[in-house]
């Protein structure tokens, strides 16, 4: 088994150089996409309607995520477990009712040994009900660009009306890994879960690349009857990340393979240019009615492309296009738009501009003495 594995490992590091079309994946649908840009290196039935499984709780970690961002929870704080959570089917870490657990361990459980009494018992906390939370789901979904995509409950069991594809699975698998300590969770192997009565639970990660492969550090697994093996895989090598989504594979050897060779082929065939780097300060603007004249432009985000390993760097030029800037202005404010454009004087992006700091406006007294600054400064002896 081991010489299999790292046989496997190899391979992911020097397969040759090969062709998307070339690349076979027996899975139902799969995706293969580049996280800064959203571009897609490779794709197989990207938005066919399938059964998501266990990987619906990446929806479930984004709002779970945004609440701790919002210091609306916390990861040291407990919470109840109620009678609901506790009698989840299929994987569980066998919580018992009228308990309280820690968030921190809760999202531990729920994203290294995907455990359903662990996700209801975090979105009962959050919206009241797994029902309500369902809804938050589903309105986030939509606001990421998830077309077709709907959930009926919060941790993938097979029910009808669940389904999503790999292409919505890889732009929630984006959305989940801005939040970066997720990774930090997704990457565990094993580790021990000790419960709140003082028993422990082994949690041990379904997606066995995070052992295997360094590079790796997410994201989530899933199965079901009717969804088959699933997996949503994210690695990291020289400065670029990218995506894998495979759906309804035969068996986890095949999931494990399958992502492996896609991931390779991405990392082995592609590389991200860097074309702009965030709040590089790109020229100067004039500021009015504000406690300072002149205000330095920067992007508003780092600007990437992704291309062939074998492509040569373009040049790039760069168009500002600022409107009249009036005090107060706070860094962040769009000011303005950039045009990046390529040496074929096609427009790559747009991207916005903004100022490097706050600028407050000018008071009576700043006037005033500005105004005796002009008149000692113009004055002749």
């Amino acid at each position: 088994m081991k010489k299999i594995l790292l046989f496997l490992i190899l391979i992911t590091f020097f397969i040759p150089n090969i062709k998307a079309e070339d690349i076979e994946v027996s899975a139902k649908s799969a995706i293969l996409m580049n996280y800064d840009t959203g571009d897609i290196i490779y794709k197989k039935n990207e938005n066919e309607k399938l059964a998501p499984a266990s990987m619906t709780k990446m929806m479930s970690l984004i709002l779970i995520m945004e609440q701790i961002d919002n210091k609306n929870l916390s990861f040291s704080e407990k919470i109840n477990i109620s009678t609901n959570a506790s009698s989840m089917g299929g994987s569980q870490i066998f919580l018992q009712p009228n308990t309280q657990e820690k968030v921190n361990d809760l999202i531990k459980a729920v994203t290294v040994a995907s455990a359903n009494d662990a996700v209801v018992a975090l979105a009962e906390k959050i919206a009241g009900s797994e029902k309500s939370f369902v809804k938050l789901m589903n309105k986030k979904a939509k606001e990421i660009g998830c077309l077709n995509t709907h959930f009926e409950n919060v941790h993938g069991l097979d029910s009808e009306n669940h389904y999503s594809t790999a292409y919505d699975m890889a732009l929630i698998a984006k959305e989940l890994i801005k939040h970066k300590t997720i990774l930090k969770y997704s990457k565990i192997y094993e580790e021990y879960f000790t419960k709140s009565d003082g028993t422990k639970i082994w949690l041990v990660n379904t997606n066995k690349l995070v052992r295997f492969d360094k590079t790796v550090d997410g994201l989530k697994t899933g199965y079901t009857e009717k969804a088959g093996y699933c997996l949503t895989a994210t690695a990291k090598r020289n400065n670029m990340r990218l995506i894998s989504v495979l759906m309804n594979e035969k068996d986890s050897k095949e999931r494990t393979k399958d992502t492996q060779n896609l991931l390779s082929y991405g990392f082995n065939s592609y590389k991200l240019q860097k074309i702009l780097k965030k709040n590089k300060i790109l020229g100067k603007v004039k500021v009015y009615h504000g406690k300072e004249k002149v205000a330095n432009l920067v992007a508003t985000e780092d600007v990437n492309k992704l291309v062939k390993i074998s492509q040569n760097d373009k040049k790039y030029k760069l168009k500002l296009n600022t409107k009249k800037i009036v005090a107060p202005v706070k860094k962040g404010e769009k000011v303005g738009n950039l045009q990046i454009v390529d040496s074929n004087n096609k427009i790559y992006k747009n991207i916005s501009l903004t100022v490097d700091k706050n600028i407050e406006k000018n008071n009576y007294l700043d006037v005033i003495l500005n105004s005796i600054k002009q008149i000692i400064g113009g004055s002749k002896i």
